[in-house]
């Protein structure tokens, strides 16, 4: 296992912030999300791995907001699969 993983952003994530509602949030993803991820992406105050068929994916939270990645431990990538409102996020 790498000690720094790489970040990579799906076509779906790249969608979600292009639009204005999710442009502060991912500012604030840049600042304190991705040093998380390229350090430790399994474990942190603001992270969560989800359960049952989703148990390979983890959330990130931020204020209402929740960044989903997957992590690829053997070629040391964290994929950014989508961003949501906590209220659409699990629908």
């Amino acid at each position: 296992m790498s000690t720094s993983y790489r970040i990579a952003e799906t076509e779906t994530y790249h969608k979600k912030i292009a639009k204005s509602e999710y442009r502060k949030y991912y500012q604030r993803a840049l600042d304190r999300l991705y040093p998380q991820l390229r350090k430790n992406p399994f474990s942190g105050p603001n992270i969560k791995r989800l359960k049952g068929d989703l148990s390979s994916i983890y959330r990130y939270r931020i204020g209402d907001y929740r960044f989903f990645y997957t992590i690829d431990s053997d070629k040391g990538i964290v994929y950014l699969l989508d961003l949501d409102n906590r209220k659409d996020a699990y629908k």
